[in-house]
């Protein structure tokens, strides 16, 4: 009986347009947010439009106060296989103000969280870094 041949795991970066076309197939992902400190992530939903990376997560608004640029996270794993894709977004973010792009947003983009710890932001994508994971045979 022969073995299969082993297979490396390997990681591919990809550019900033593949890496916002490989996020717009996925509606989940995490939002980077420091609070004292320390890095937390929470899971959030988007949508790419315009450009820019609307996001809804189960975080309060003040989140911004004094970090304005924000991290996204977002990938699609498919293991065993060790296929797949992850896209990492940074930067500047506000909270969406204006009430009827809000309730727009909040239909369309269903939350975990309501009242104030339901934020929909808007962040401008300025560094976008995408990775493509796949397995080569072993030499």
């Amino acid at each position: 009986m022969n073995d299969p041949a082993p297979t490396l795991r390997r990681m591919t970066e990809v550019s900033g347009a593949e890496a916002l076309w490989l996020l717009e197939g996925v509606a989940h992902g995490r939002l980077v947010v420091v609070r004292r400190d320390q890095a937390v992530v929470r899971p959030a939903l988007h949508v790419l439009e315009y450009g820019r990376l609307i996001v809804r997560a189960p975080v309060q608004a003040d989140v911004l106060a004094d970090r304005p640029v924000l991290t996204y996270q977002a990938d699609a794993v498919r293991l065993p296989a060790g296929s797949g894709w992850s896209v990492t977004v940074s930067g500047p973010a506000e909270a969406i103000a204006d009430p009827a792009e809000a309730a727009h947003h909040a239909r369309t983009l269903p939350g975990w969280a309501y009242g104030p710890h339901d934020t929909l932001l808007r962040i401008q994508p300025q560094s976008v870094a995408g990775h493509r994971l796949g397995n080569d045979p072993a030499p």
